[in-house]
């Protein structure tokens, strides 16, 4: 019969768990200093690069991007304020936050058109000719809109993003407090390739019933996010906010 394992055995067994434990602790420790190490020297030559270059990143609207992603993979956010570093060499942080102002002078100024919902197509038409065509106006992508109201989103409610449903889609950015159901935003993302329909239509598309239709119209126009046209053999609802866009992607004027 083998005999069990006496104090003596215990103990070393548990002093070198011990070890073992010192060891791992030991090696986590340098793993993780030469990783802060190996951090800092990156971050100093993203400095030096972005030193460099901030002519192009001011500029290229396509390099600011590729400048953006490369921060992100490094877990460095230029836009986090407007002082330091950043914001002195490549003034991003003051272009993002005027870039905000601009975006919620837009938004205000239109509310009464589109009910407080907008395109992203139109709302870059409507900064960029907010901006200007000086030579010292900076040129603005969607990815710039997008970015800048990220930094709005921490002022509170107010600003979103509502994504399309298809590839064709628009993305559409909702200005307005108040959050809209599943319902609001399912309807909205069933319009992305016609501004008008009916009841009817709609009742086919998403199969529901006339009671929740009814509902969620009700609300949406009276929130002022959907127009009503009663001229017709039937009544037919207008979503601003697309009926605008596809006149921006037209080249009409707005």
């Amino acid at each position: 019969m083998r005999r069990g394992v006496g104090i003596t055995g215990i103990n070393q067994q548990l002093l070198q768990k011990a070890k073992f434990s010192e060891k791992g602790s030991e090696l986590a420790h340098d793993h993780l200093e030469k990783l802060s190490k190996q951090f800092e020297i990156f971050r100093d030559n993203l400095e030096k690069f972005a030193e460099k270059h901030k002519n192009e990143i001011k500029k290229d609207v396509a390099f600011r991007r590729q400048f953006q992603d490369m921060c992100a993979t490094v877990g460095v956010d230029p836009l986090a304020s407007s002082k330091g570093f950043w914001s002195q060499v490549l003034g991003v942080g003051d272009f993002y936050y005027e870039l905000a102002v601009q975006i919620v002078e837009v938004c205000v100024a239109t509310t009464q058109q589109n009910g407080g919902i907008i395109s992203l197509d139109e709302l870059l038409l409507r900064v960029r000719k907010a901006r200007g065509k000086s030579k010292t106006a900076q040129d603005v992508s969607q990815d710039d809109i997008l970015r800048a109201i990220k930094k709005l989103r921490s002022l509170g409610d107010g600003f979103s993003t509502i994504e399309p449903t298809t590839a064709n889609g628009r993305i559409l950015i909702q200005s307005v407090p108040g959050e809209l159901s599943m319902d609001h935003t399912t309807i909205i993302s069933s319009l992305q390739t016609k501004a008008n329909f009916t009841s009817e239509q709609l009742k086919e598309q998403l199969k529901w019933n006339d009671d929740r239709i009814k509902s969620a119209l009700d609300f949406m126009i009276k929130e002022g996010l959907l127009w009503v046209d009663t001229n017709g053999k039937q009544t037919e609802y207008w979503f601003p906010g697309l009926f605008t866009a596809q006149r921006v992607q037209a080249g009409e004027s707005v």
